[in-house]
């Protein structure tokens, strides 16, 4: 199909490579946490939505283009719309852009495309434009959600005392590298995170943390924008799945996890009798539904058991940070 085929020459570019090559001091690569800061590649990375016009038709398109330094960009298109927003989960493309003259410029013989002052413009094969996406900022319809009755507030800006080792920044956001103080069994979890700007680094090097519950099972907390997510990415119940859909948001935007989380079962004799399970919904979207853990996570602090446990924040080095975080208990 000549549309898909001309989808693909757009952002399958044969000019650039797919990583970015490590400087040598790349083993601290640099964390943004002020959007002032960032630099000219965050302005341009993002999501981007807009229609294409092939013949008579037209079609819905999503873009995500995460920024990997030095001006250069990887991308996914995605056929219907962005991730949890139209897209049909099967139909979506990646490739890589570059910066020129201070826009982003896709080129390939069959056609290409331009990005510049929050408009990704799409050209066919004569180089005629067929059409535009224009800059997009979602917004998860859990942020800021006010704790029920009877809730247990964590975190709310005020102080960290409910957590061991409880730390805030100067404009009063949770750091990781925290333990509640109070323990949980079956319980929901609302827990609002951000992940720091780092486009050199790559992987579990980019703005990694964990939110860990009962201080033993991982739900994965990284910048994983924009890529093909794995059992190690955000949403991940690490190295058990993968998300169902990667519903991360382009990083230093505010981000929900609702946790609706059962704990293991054990025996008189201490026997585990049934596995935890967990339903996790990222952004309002369910990436993961009634997923059973077989075992606790490989860096928990705490072993399996039938014991209440704490809510554990991660430190994995990188300024990732939280706020707005509480639990209902389940009687």
């Amino acid at each position: 199909m000549w549309f898909e085929r001309t989808l693909v020459a757009l952002f399958s570019l044969c000019v650039l490579g797919a990583s970015v090559v490590a400087a040598a001091d790349d083993k601290h690569p640099k964390a943004y946490t002020d959007p002032s800061d960032a630099g000219p590649d965050f302005k341009l990375q993002g999501e981007y939505t807009g229609q294409v016009e092939v013949g008579s038709g037209q079609f819905a398109v999503g873009a995500q283009l995460v920024a990997r330094g030095e001006g250069k960009f990887y991308s996914q298109i995605y056929l219907g719309g962005l991730p949890g927003s139209g897209w049909d989960r099967q139909t979506k493309y990646d490739g890589n852009g570059q910066t020129e003259d201070g826009a982003v410029v896709f080129k390939h013989l069959l056609g290409g495309g331009r990005l510049a002052d929050g408009v990704l413009t799409l050209l066919d094969p004569d180089q005629q434009q067929v059409g535009t996406l224009k800059h997009s900022e979602r917004v998860s319809p859990t942020l800021g959600k006010r704790p029920p009755e009877g809730a247990i507030v964590l975190f709310d800006g005020k102080s960290a005392d409910a957590f061991e080792g409880g730390k805030m920044t100067d404009d009063h956001l949770l750091m990781p590298g925290v333990t509640s103080k109070q323990k949980f069994g079956d319980c929901t979890l609302h827990l609002e995170f951000r992940t720091p700007f780092m486009p050199t680094a790559l992987g579990q090097a980019r703005g990694n943390s964990g939110c860990y519950l009962q201080g033993r099972y991982e739900v994965q907390i990284l910048d994983s924008f924009g890529l093909d997510a794995k059992d190690n990415d955000c949403g991940a119940i690490y190295t058990v799945k993968a998300p169902d859909t990667n519903m991360c948001y382009p990083p230093l935007t505010w981000q929900t996890y609702d946790i609706d989380y059962t704990a293991a079962r054990y025996d008189s004799s201490g026997k585990k009798t049934q596995d935890a399970v967990i339903t996790v919904r990222q952004n309002g979207e369910i990436v993961q539904n009634k997923t059973k853990i077989p075992q606790a996570t490989r860096a928990a602090p705490i072993k399996e058991g039938p014991e209440p446990g704490p809510l554990y924040l991660q430190d994995h080095g990188n300024p990732v940070r939280f706020q707005n975080i509480w639990i209902v208990e389940k009687k």
